[in-house]
């Protein structure tokens, strides 16, 4: 089952667990109201799986690739990583599946305050286009797309972009 709570706001290395004492956890059914959608899955069997296939199928998740981040294998790695920490937002869903290693999506709830969701082998995540977050420290990821893959990131304030704007409205009607 997937863990997530929401964040201290200590400063310090963005690839540590910033769980704060007393934990404040945030359970699926928060996150469902957030948008955001989360699978288990076998990550060993990802080439044949009927349960990604089913997914995939249901969701018109049609586009695939695997991107392995580490320093050996993402050209620019310290650079990227910065990047992909930085909060932002895409016009698209955001969807990961964790093939090996370990990492952290970070979203903003309701309030703007960071939930963070640590993500390990097995896990799959849908984030909501419009959703602001960022993300850190995992080895190698499934991305997954409806249609042909946009890599584009909005750094915030993206509040202008009508993903933005959909998103919000979505919020307001989880309320």
């Amino acid at each position: 089952m997937v863990q997530a709570w929401y964040m201290d706001d200590a400063p310090g290395d963005p690839r540590q667990p910033h769980r704060p004492d007393p934990g404040r956890p945030v359970g699926l059914e928060q996150l469902r109201r957030l948008g955001v959608l989360y699978w288990k899955l076998d990550a060993d069997k990802y080439e044949n799986d009927p349960e990604l296939e089913k997914i995939r199928r249901e969701r018109n998740y049609s586009w695939m690739d695997i991107i392995t981040i580490c320093k050996d294998k993402l050209p620019n790695y310290e650079e990227k990583i910065k990047m992909f920490y930085e909060e932002h937002l895409h016009l698209d869903d955001e969807i990961r599946y964790i093939l090996d290693g370990s990492g952290y999506f970070d979203v903003r709830d309701k309030e703007d305050q960071w939930i963070r969701i640590f993500m390990e082998k097995g896990d799959m995540v849908t984030l909501p286009a419009g959703i602001y977050h960022r993300f850190t420290n995992y080895t190698k990821a499934m991305r997954l797309f409806v249609g042909e893959p946009v890599w584009t990131a909005y750094n915030r304030p993206a509040d202008h972009f009508e993903a933005r704007g959909q998103y919000v409205k979505f919020l307001a009607q989880t309320a």
